[in-house]
């Protein structure tokens, strides 16, 4: 660390995605400033995720990035968390006539996972979610794979590992960057490498720093939860194509979802009535279940770059600047390797052996913004 400044690293937000970096970072011996805006850590988007682990969502890259997770979610090091940070669900998909080809596509794609998908009847299906309306419903498939992630558990050990030997400020939102003899400048606080996971606010500290913005875009997406009137917390998640809702046993109530994703700005987006009804309706079709009131409901935002990959490494144009962004709805489960990648970046090492390179350059920011920096800052 050069003696002009606090810090190594600073990482400019504390949810998951800051704190994985922030915890990789650590263990590869930097000392590591996060600054988080909110009154506590995760106050957005990590706190209102639906904590599911699941090799059968996403494009192809961010499969193989989920599955390099695995591993760390698995198996954390010693006394990262008191218990298992995963845990079984499975999740059943069914499909109404006329989403034949739909169907076909989703099930060739969740049958390459390492647990593959499996068709069974719409009645199977029934078995598995009691009550389902497997009259209303063509096709079904099983997801064996997929797991409840504790996503408070996993967050706090991210942070626990920064606090080790580093700080997590809270109370300390960015409003000015400045790069100096001594690297970068965020208030009272300095170190030559700047890490964006800001979220939603990426693109806003970007502009800060004098990068070129992504065109991060932040979606909302809406949850509430309600009584199943029964014991569900066996069931798997269950979900349909083409995607109109899912739900799963949470805390012991039913999460449901309208797998809305309108866009919205930056903020402390709220739940709206109507998005809340959608989603009981839906669940009223697809179900005999019959909600009589809404224990609670949140909204937060999912933020995706232009491609639905995450961006992760160092900007080509500013020198010390890293993103992490753009994680969409799969920053929990990319935390990991994501994490790892990043510190990687923000380092000068060597990438983890386990990513092939193709998937270390889909991620990096380069691939949006380096043609840029060629034509104009030359």
């Amino acid at each position: 660390m050069d003696s002009t400044t606090d810090s190594d690293v600073l990482v400019v937000g504390a949810g998951i995605a800051g704190a994985a970096a922030g915890f990789f970072l650590a263990a590869a011996g930097a000392r590591v400033t996060v600054l988080e805006m909110e009154d506590a850590p995760g106050r957005h988007a990590t706190g209102r995720s639906a904590a599911l682990y699941s090799e059968y969502f996403g494009p192809p890259e961010v499969r193989a990035l989920t599955a390099a997770s695995r591993g760390f979610l698995a198996d954390p090091p010693p006394g990262f968390a008191d218990a298992p940070l995963l845990s079984p669900r499975g999740v059943v998909t069914v499909a109404g006539p006329g989403a034949e080809a739909e169907f076909e596509g989703a099930l060739a794609t969740a049958g390459t996972a390492p647990a593959g998908a499996v068709e069974i009847s719409p009645a199977e299906a029934a078995r598995l979610v009691p009550v389902l309306r497997a009259d209303r419903y063509a096709r079904a498939m099983h997801k064996p794979g997929a797991m409840d992630i504790d996503v408070a558990a996993l967050h706090e050990g991210y942070l626990r590992g920064v606090r080790a030997t580093g700080r997590v400020v809270t109370r300390a939102r960015v409003r000015e960057l400045r790069r100096d003899g001594a690297g970068w400048r965020a208030g009272d606080h300095t170190a030559p490498v700047l890490v964006d996971a800001a979220g939603a606010w990426a693109d806003e500290v970007a502009g800060l720093a004098g990068a070129t913005p992504l065109r991060l875009a932040a979606y909302r997406r809406t949850a509430c939860l309600v009584d199943p009137g029964r014991d569900a917390t066996a069931w798997p998640l269950l979900n349909d194509l083409p995607e109109t809702f899912y739900c799963k046993p949470e805390s012991g109530a039913l999460l449901v979802c309208p797998a809305d994703a309108e866009p919205d700005e930056p903020g402390d987006v709220r739940p709206r009535d109507l998005d809340v009804a959608i989603g009981i309706d839906r669940l009223e079709q697809a179900t005999t279940l019959s909600v009589r009131r809404v224990a609670h409901s949140w909204a937060g935002l999912r933020t995706s770059a232009p491609d639905d990959l995450p961006v992760v490494g160092l900007d080509p144009g500013v020198p010390g600047f890293c993103w992490l962004a753009g994680l969409g709805g799969y920053g929990v489960q990319l935390s990991p390797v994501v994490g790892r990648l990043l510190a990687a970046a923000a380092l000068d090492r060597d990438v983890p052996a386990d990513l092939p390179p193709e998937i270390v350059n889909a991620v990096s920011p380069g691939r949006f913004i380096r043609h840029r920096y060629l034509t104009t800052r030359t």
